[in-house]
C-alpha cells in the first residue's frame, strides 16, 4: 500500500528552495533593490501626485533656493550643460555605442542598448501625457518648455544613458569609473533643470527611479555580456550571438 512520506517530501522541497536561493540571491537582492523599490516609489510618488496637483512640499523650497544663487552667468553655463541630457545629445552616443557593438557582433548587448533607450523614450512620453503635471512657473526660465512635466525627460535620459553604459562594462575596470562619472553627470543634468526652473525635485526622481528599474529590468531578462555575467560550467563559452538552452526551447530549432 502506498505510503505517503510528509517529512520527506516537504524536506525534499525545503532543500530544493535553499539551493535554489542560494543560486539566485543576486539576482533577487539586484531584483528587490533595482526593480521593485524604485517603481515602488515611483509608484507612489505618481499616486501622492495625482491626489495633490499642488505637488510635494519639498518641491518649491528647492527651487526657491537654487533660483537666489541664479546669475547671468550661470544662466549661460546651465543652457549649455542641460543640452547634454536632451535625446538629442544621446541619439548620437547611444549610435555610436551601437555600431561597436554591432561590428563587435555583440548581439545581447546591442539589442539590450536599444531596448533600454528606445523603451525609456516611450516611458517618459506615455507618463507626462498620463500625469499631465504643469511644469513650474515660478519664474521666467532662459529656456521654456511647453510640454508635461512628470517625470523628468531629461533625467530619464542621462540616467537611462549612464545606467545602460555602467551595464554593459559592468565587471571591468572601466565600470566604477563609469558610476562616478556617470553620477556626476547625472546631477549636473538635474541641476541644470532645476536651476532654469523647468522641472520639480519629484519630476528629477520619478525620472532617475524608472530609469534605473527599467535597465536593471531589462538586463535581468536579455542578460547582456552572458559570458561575463554567467559562466557555465562543463559548456563551451556562450558567445552573445547564441540563445540560452532555455531561449532555445521557447523559439524552437532551425
Amino acid at each position: 500500500m502506498f505510503k505517503f512520506d510528509f517529512q520527506e517530501f516537504f524536506l525534499s522541497f525545503f532543500q530544493f528552495l535553499k539551493k535554489l536561493l542560494l543560486a539566485h540571491w543576486g539576482s533577487l537582492v539586484l531584483l528587490l533593490i533595482g526593480v521593485y523599490l524604485p517603481l515602488q516609489i515611483f509608484g507612489l510618488l505618481a499616486l501622492d501626485l495625482r491626489e495633490n496637483e499642488g505637488g510635494f512640499p519639498f518641491d518649491l523650497p528647492i527651487l526657491v533656493t537654487i533660483h537666489t544663487s541664479a546669475q547671468p552667468y550661470l544662466d549661460a553655463i546651465a543652457l549649455r550643460l542641460t543640452k547634454l541630457g536632451s535625446v538629442w545629445t544621446a541619439s548620437p552616443i547611444v549610435a555610436t555605442i551601437g555600431l561597436i557593438l554591432l561590428f563587435l557582433k555583440r548581439w545581447r548587448s546591442l539589442i539590450y542598448l536599444l531596448t533600454t533607450t528606445i523603451g525609456s523614450a516611450i516611458i517618459n512620453y506615455t507618463a507626462k501625457v498620463i500625469m499631465h503635471r504643469v511644469r513650474p512657473q515660478l519664474w521666467l526660465s532662459p529656456a521654456p518648455e511647453f510640454d508635461y512635466s512628470f517625470p523628468s525627460g531629461h533625467a530619464m535620459t542621462s540616467m537611462t544613458l549612464v545606467a545602460v553604459l555602467v551595464i554593459l562594462i559592468w565587471g571591468s575596470v572601466w565600470s566604477w569609473i563609469a558610476i562616478i562619472l556617470g553620477g556626476i553627470f547625472v546631477v549636473v543634468i538635474a541641476w541644470t533643470r532645476l536651476y532654469l526652473g523647468v522641472h520639480f525635485p519629484s519630476d528629477i526622481i520619478a525620472g532617475w527611479l524608472v530609469s534605473i528599474a527599467w535597465a536593471i529590468g531589462v538586463s535581468l531578462i536579455i542578460k547582456p555580456n552572458l559570458t561575463k555575467v554567467i559562466p557555465i560550467p562543463e559548456i563551451a563559452p556562450v558567445e552573445e550571438t547564441s540563445l540560452l538552452p532555455e531561449e532555445t526551447q521557447l523559439v524552437g530549432e532551425d
